[in-house]
């Protein structure tokens, strides 16, 4: 009788939790046996099977993550045609898809309802007062994240976002100019893009951060009156968020 013993090692040492699979295949061929061929057959199926099974369970912590995220917005206007401007407190909803590339690094593009603006205080010629900037954007991150640490890791790249929604209320010295009923969604320009900087703490599948957004559009469109070219409000966004997401791999 003949004994061909085939012997397949497997060792992942790239996780923390070494993972080692052993396969120890024992093929018994016997000469002139009339079950040698279907038991051959049988025998490196198996062992293709074994081969191509085995890394996948290796990489099981390398799959993407789906989640979802929400949490608190500051949002201000930057512009230097206003006195001042303070900040408003509003929201960010959305999704997320983390897809991993090496061992810290991954791309993780976003899909999220979030509101921005600002209470703009504006002193000229001919009237004074505040006007609060309402707006609302459906936005597309697309980040990089590095992972520095087993719970630290540092986020940014570029969003582009689309305004659906824009209100403003305003109170001045004189009704010179009725912001509620002459500015609408319209008004704005629809797409606004910048660049996003963050950093964020990982729990288990949860993580908490902040981040900040800067807009690099005007959110008020450019118009022409009396040869003179203005923008109400000629600003650009800008936002700290603070969040917390869950991953479900």
């Amino acid at each position: 009788m003949n004994y061909v013993t085939i012997s397949i090692n497997y060792v992942n040492f790239e996780e923390v939790n070494h993972i080692s699979l052993y396969i120890n295949y024992l093929l018994y061929i016997k000469k002139n046996n009339n079950m040698k061929k279907p038991f051959n057959l049988l025998s490196v199926s198996l062992l293709l099977m074994s081969m191509i099974l085995s890394p996948c369970q290796a990489q099981d912590k390398k799959t993407m993550q789906f989640g979802v995220r929400g949490g608190l917005n500051l949002s201000n206007l930057y512009t230097s045609d206003a006195k001042s401007s303070d900040m408003i407190v509003g929201f960010n909803l959305g999704v997320f898809n983390k897809l991993p590339v090496t061992d810290f690094f991954a791309i993780q593009p976003e899909f999220s309802l979030t509101t921005k603006g600002a209470s703009v205080t504006y002193n000229n010629l001919f009237v004074d007062g505040t006007a609060k900037f309402n707006l609302t954007y459906l936005e597309v991150p697309v980040l990089c994240v590095v992972q520095l640490t087993h719970l630290l890791n540092i986020q940014f790249g570029p969003y582009v976002a689309y305004l659906v929604d824009g209100k403003v209320s305003n109170q001045a010295n004189i009704n010179l100019f009725n912001f509620e009923q002459n500015l609408n969604v319209n008004d704005y320009n629809r797409i606004d893009a910048g660049a996003v900087v963050g950093a964020g703490l990982d729990v288990g599948s949860f993580t908490m951060g902040a981040r900040y957004n800067y807009g690099l559009t005007k959110v008020g469109k450019t118009k022409t009156f009396l040869n003179s070219t203005y923008a109400v409000p000629d600003a650009n966004n800008a936002v700290i968020n603070f969040y917390l997401s869950a991953a479900f791999n």
